[in-house]
């Protein structure tokens, strides 16, 4: 049975020793200027700013700044947007509107386990690619209605190369989840921000 096209972005499911995720986050800035619509599931980048500005009211900001990760290329990432501070001006907003300041919370552990789904490639991914590394793609835009990310697992990018973004460690073992098409794999981040070896990788 063909898998649904439901793409979600990354989602923390464990942590690499086994132990479930907790819920675990730490709070980042998106600035006010920063043009681009944020979703949950996507994939964020620190800049090597932060914001010293006060925030609704809650005195100077000490929070480090993030930005919308490139899908491709050898750039790092921090992590993957988990939610929002609620949006005063729209409380049901599930997402964050281009050039809004906002407080993101962010799974940004080295070690969790995310959850992705691939694109619909011709050529999905199998049991092969498992150990193997990835980039993502932005096939669709993320969803308003939802809040959720549009980005996916790019089938094509698996190789070996050092310094593709993601690690592939398996299908996901859930009901209706199948090796094709849309299927949902297991990942770790290959090119993490905290664990470049020169610094905090801001690029």
């Amino acid at each position: 049975m063909a898998n649904t096209d439901a793409p979600m972005g990354g989602v923390p499911i464990r942590h690499k020793n086994g132990a479930p995720y907790n819920g675990a986050v730490t709070p980042y800035y998106l600035a006010g200027d920063y043009a681009v619509a944020m979703y949950r599931g996507d994939a964020v980048l620190v800049t090597g700013l932060s914001n010293d500005t006060e925030y609704l009211g809650n005195g100077p900001g000490t929070l480090p700044e993030v930005e919308k990760a490139t899908a491709a290329g050898s750039t790092y990432l921090t992590g993957f947007i988990v939610n929002f501070n609620p949006l005063a001006s729209d409380l049901d907003k599930t997402y964050n509107p281009a050039s809004t300041e906002r407080i993101v919370y962010v799974a940004d552990d080295p070690d969790l386990v995310f959850e992705m789904q691939e694109d619909g490639d011709t050529t999905p991914l199998t049991y092969a690619a498992c150990g193997s590394n990835a980039d993502m793609i932005f096939t669709h835009s993320g969803s308003t209605t939802t809040g959720r990310s549009g980005m996916e697992i790019d089938s094509t990018t698996v190789a070996s190369t050092a310094t593709l973004k993601l690690r592939i460690l398996g299908l996901v073992n859930k009901v209706g989840n199948d090796i094709g098409a849309h299927a949902n794999w297991e990942f770790m981040i290959n090119l993490h921000s905290q664990r470049c070896t020169t610094g905090y990788a801001t690029t």
